[in-house]
């Protein structure tokens, strides 16, 4: 009996999370209609869009990451440190694997693309 008693204290518990968060968003969704109708709430900041060689930059980045990663845990498994194993060896060069390969692919649109661009008529 005790186990029940502690269950449906349990669930009573969550039934007034459930209410009290149902409550919440109706008031944010009041809010919302009442700053959409009344004007702006406030004024939100515009985010900046990083450029595309930031992006690249930063892919590039994590690939040469990944790359060290699996590097170095090749090298501790092949001198035989017992807190590597061979399914970490083998992730971390298939991650590597993958993502150098998206990159190449990445690289290759951007030149067609760009080989496009260069080759329309004006």
């Amino acid at each position: 009996m005790v186990q029940r008693a502690d269950i449906n204290s349990v669930l009573s518990d969550i039934r007034s999370l459930r209410s009290q968060m149902m409550q919440n968003q109706r008031v944010e969704q009041d809010q919302s209609v009442r700053g959409r109708v009344d004007g702006p709430r406030q004024v939100q900041e515009t985010q900046e869009t990083p450029s595309f060689s930031d992006m690249l930059g930063k892919a590039v980045n994590n690939v040469n990451e990944l790359q060290q990663t699996a590097g170095e845990l090749r090298t501790a498994y092949d001198m035989g440190d017992p807190n590597v194993d061979i399914t970490r060896v083998m992730i971390a060069a298939q991650k590597s694997s993958v993502s150098f390969e998206a990159l190449t692919q990445v690289r290759n649109r951007v030149v067609r693309a760009y080989e496009d661009i260069m080759n329309m008529p004006i």
